[in-house]
């Protein structure tokens, strides 16, 4: 897992299409971690495993991408030169700065607007069923970025983040403009609660309703 909280901005160098999706480049641009064969990184909120590394920080790192990947997410769309978002996966003794991020994307985004400014706003359609995760000052990553949920208009889809001058700076949502897709990742603990509520909770009501069913359990 992963915290949200962007350690570098590396560069697409490379994709290369294979027979089980994309071979994807990546060069960290001198980011000191080092990782090895079957490491997790956040790749713009991607969990991706490096299948080839160099050993230094300023080698490419190489990463697969199969097709159920590219249909959850932007990379199938990325070029060289694209700046990526890059966290290394969280430890036992990791600081939580952010929220807990799994690096399964849900969905692509839409961006509908960006106000910059001393009061930097970005606007997205989640895409999907998305909506339903999103919580008023909730959490949400985006671009593996954590995130706290500005605004919700459930009547409109659409939610809204604010962005401080230190994720302007670390990340690559700076870039962002309207229609861009984003990554998004709703948070797990709301997907798990909206999951339990929408597939068990009718049926434990219904057996409450008939105690008899639930001898033998």
């Amino acid at each position: 897992m992963f915290t949200g909280i962007v350690q570098a901005v590396g560069t697409v160098k490379g994709v290369q299409p294979r027979a089980s999706g994309l071979r994807i480049e990546v060069d960290p641009l001198g980011w000191g971690f080092r990782p090895g064969e079957g490491d997790s990184i956040s790749v713009d909120g991607c969990c991706l495993t490096v299948v080839d590394s160099a050993g230094s920080p300023d080698r490419c790192w190489r990463f697969d991408a199969v097709p159920e990947t590219l249909a959850k997410t932007t990379l199938g769309n990325w070029q060289m030169g694209k700046p990526v978002n890059l966290e290394h996966a969280a430890t036992a003794s990791t600081f939580m700065g952010g929220h807990v991020v799994q690096g399964h994307v849900d969905g692509v985004g839409t961006i509908l607007n960006v106000r910059q400014g001393a009061d930097w706003r970005i606007r997205l359609r989640p895409g999907g069923s998305l909506m339903e995760f999103m919580v008023p000052k909730g959490s949400v990553a985006l671009n593996g970025v954590s995130l706290t949920l500005a605004e919700v208009s459930v009547p409109e889809g659409w939610i809204e983040v604010a962005l401080i001058p230190a994720t302007l700076e670390k990340s690559n949502l700076a870039g962002l403009r309207a229609g861009d897709g984003v990554n998004v990742e709703a948070d797990s603990m709301a997907k798990t609660m909206i999951h339990w509520l929408k597939n068990y909770a009718p049926s434990m009501q219904s057996a409450d309703a008939r105690p008899a069913a639930l001898e033998g359990r």
